[in-house]
């Protein structure tokens, strides 16, 4: 799950994550916070996102940082 989870966009993540914590139902919000480092917050915008009935950006997807990690 997490090699999966940093394959993604910023979006997709939150996305992933409260389709993640909606499947393990109550406490599972606190669960995926805890497992992916993120804040409960952004969990409940990725639920809320998935929710909507249209992306108002939908073709907006931040670069990955260039860094040590993607090989600078």
């Amino acid at each position: 799950m997490q090699r999966l989870f940093a394959s993604l966009s910023e979006k997709d993540r939150r996305r992933y994550a409260g389709i993640e914590a909606a499947k393990l139902g109550q406490g599972g919000i606190d669960y995926i916070a805890r497992l992916f480092a993120l804040d409960p917050k952004t969990i409940r915008r990725g639920q809320l996102e998935l929710d909507a009935t249209d992306d108002p950006a939908a073709d907006r997807v931040r670069k990955k940082r260039w860094g040590p990690e993607n090989g600078a």
